[in-house]
């Protein structure tokens, strides 16, 4: 005798399900357990499998039809066997032979358990839960159990009830937006029909908490004193000089040598040890000497050539940065450079520079060499043209006479104002550093 298949009932609150697909064609065989067909319900979509062996004699119904619940939608049975030419309509098979069979593959809703029918088998419960499931015309069928082979619990039933009262007053819409918002729609009222959680509620809910969130812990003063000077000088700079940087890598084997053989001399005469930075100094008070163009200032419309060579030299200060000025630096020696920069380094981070200090610079040397830096692109210190970044020296594999070899290398970043330097005068005193600093014994004649 052929069997029915029917829409199942999976909820209390499900009416009609919504045929997506047959898994077989009329004529081909079914065993138990094979997916059948899938269903959209009002909360999930799921695979429904077959609960008889045989040939599948007919489908009712097609793609997308709705389909009210326990209506026949299809037989199974042995071939060449008679079955109705239009679906019977509803199925005399009691929901009370409905059980859970496997898990649900969810998409939109909460997960349920896929049903098939077992003749004259009942779904696994513990009395209590009947009872209460019973009262809140739930059908057991359509609750996953939590005890041993699926049996429903009391709490299994409370879970579900509750559950469904909630997603029984919102839209399913709103309940996408709610979770994908991390919305609780408990504590939202609902301005649809009987109170129902419609989408605009959803949003309204989500602009309040965005609205009452509290920002985050931040700390703030505003902008003053010596802060707000270099703020203004750096943009100012920045924004009106085009600046233009350029980089080379030098060689600075011989610079090491040229200091350890000073060391002792410069301490002997001043107490205080030689470092790079003096040699540097020294080095590009020497060029900018030949090189008129970079030693020059920009004011008002006006190239300013300077005759004497003051260097700027950058250093670090609580909340903030000052320049104190080396004066003259290519008529000094390596000692005397060396005291001064000293001098003026402690003087700045004491704050205890004096007026002329910090006054009639040429030309500015910003030094991160102890830093992890290589090379940066340094702002013009305003109204000079042109400004030097100092990298960290860092032993490298370079090719000399066709061989690798290790030296430590130190890269230059010189940045200029191309309203005032072209390229290649800026190129040339760039050239012309590297090859004093690779051949420093120059710096002594």
């Amino acid at each position: 005798m052929a069997k029915e298949i029917f829409m199942p009932k999976l909820s209390s609150t499900m009416e009609t399900g919504t045929l997506l697909e047959w898994f077989k064609e009329e004529g081909d065989t079914v065993e138990i357990g094979e997916p059948l067909f899938e269903i959209l319900t009002d909360k999930i979509n799921i695979e429904v499998e077959a609960y008889d062996d045989g040939i599948l004699l007919k489908k009712y119904f097609d793609t997308d039809d709705q389909v009210p619940v326990n209506h026949v939608i299809g037989y199974i049975g042995q071939a060449n066997e008679q079955v109705p030419a239009e679906s019977p309509g509803e199925s005399g098979e009691s929901n009370e032979q409905i059980v859970q069979e496997e898990t649900v593959a969810k998409k939109d809703e909460r997960p349920l358990v896929a049903a098939s029918v077992i003749s004259g088998e009942k779904p696994r419960a513990t009395p209590a839960a009947r009872r209460i499931a019973q009262t809140n015309q739930v059908e057991l069928t359509a609750i996953a159990g939590s005890g041993p082979h699926g049996r429903v619990h009391v709490k299994d039933v409370n879970e579900y009830v509750n559950e469904d009262q909630v997603h029984s007053k919102i839209t399913p819409l709103a309940n996408k937006i709610a979770k994908q918002e991390n919305v609780d729609i408990t504590t939202v009222t609902g301005s649809g029909l009987n109170g129902k959680i419609v989408k605009q509620d959803i949003s309204a809910a989500i602009q309040e908490k965005t609205t009452k969130a509290p920002a985050p812990s931040q700390k703030r003063r505003k902008i003053g004193g010596m802060r707000k000077v270099i703020s203004d000088r750096m943009s100012q700079s920045a924004f009106t000089a085009p600046h233009v940087t350029l980089t080379s890598e030098i060689d600075m084997t011989k610079v090491k040598e040229l200091r350890v053989q000073l060391l002792p001399v410069v301490e002997k005469q001043t107490g205080m040890r030689l470092s790079y930075t003096e040699v540097i100094i020294k080095a590009v008070g020497l060029v900018l000497s030949r090189f008129p163009a970079v030693n020059a200032s920009f004011i008002n419309d006006e190239i300013i050539y300077n005759d004497a060579v003051h260097i700027g030299l950058a250093v670090a200060v609580p909340d903030g940065l000052m320049v104190p000025v080396l004066k003259d630096v290519n008529q000094k020696g390596l000692a005397d450079l060396t005291m001064e920069a000293k001098d003026i380094g402690k003087r700045a981070r004491e704050q205890k520079l004096l007026p002329d200090q910090l006054k009639g610079s040429t030309f500015t040397i910003s030094n991160l060499g102890m830093y992890a830096i290589d090379a940066f692109t340094p702002i013009i210190n305003q109204p000079e043209t042109a400004i030097l970044g100092v990298g960290r020296m860092l032993e490298k594999p370079v090719v000399i006479n066709s061989e690798i070899k290790v030296r430590p290398m130190m890269t230059l970043s010189m940045s200029f104002d191309h309203r005032v330097i072209d390229g290649a005068p800026a190129a040339e005193f760039l050239t012309e550093l590297k090859r004093v600093l690779e051949n420093p014994f120059e710096l002594l004649v």
